[in-house]
């Protein structure tokens, strides 16, 4: 076995290799990510859009993605029917910046690109402090008229916005995420 030398006046490298990222399947916490940010992407387009364009969303509206968002409303979410103009900006942040956002964040995890884990922390921050604490402040401690009239089956809709990026931020709180399962 022979072992390389450095010449006279050079240098040995002993720079750390960096570890290779994991396949998809390796990584079931981001398989788990990909379907749920998949979902969020349609939902994204079912019920963000919708209050953000000005549809209206009434019980007799010939847009079916109004009257699912209606019928929602009605029942559990009277604060969404209430289209307020500051509820209309998160739903357009939602609509027109995560949406994108979403998207990006599946491939990048589909195919392991590190370089999302910023991006990731910023977002998951945004969602938590700009989109869950006043959507849930209003829905549980608000005006009798905007508060959730059923807070398990609120909470069982809307929970998962707030949990998944909470646990992707838990994901992405180290360097080169994709190298390890979690």
């Amino acid at each position: 076995m022979t072992t390389a030398t450095p010449h006279p006046g050079e240098v040995a490298s002993a720079a750390p290799a960096t570890p290779a990222n994991l396949p998809l399947r390796k990584r079931p916490f981001d398989i788990f990510f990909v379907v749920m940010f998949s979902l969020f992407s349609l939902t994204c387009v079912i019920s963000d859009a919708i209050p953000t364009l000005g549809i209206p969303q009434t019980a007799t509206t010939t847009n079916i993605l109004a009257q699912w968002n209606y019928t929602y409303s009605s029942q559990y979410d009277p604060l969404y029917q209430h289209e307020a103009l500051w509820l209309r900006f998160i739903t357009g942040t939602s609509a027109f910046v995560y949406l994108p956002f979403y998207i990006l964040l599946i491939v990048c995890l589909v195919k392991g690109l590190n370089w999302i884990q910023l991006y990731c922390v910023i977002y998951a921050t945004m969602i938590i402090s700009l989109t869950a604490i006043p959507i849930f402040g209003v829905e549980f401690f608000g005006p009798v008229g905007e508060r959730t009239p059923n807070p398990v089956v609120f909470l069982l809709y809307n929970g998962p916005y707030v949990l998944v990026p909470l646990l992707l931020l838990i994901r992405m709180r180290k360097p080169m995420p994709f190298t390890r399962r979690f």
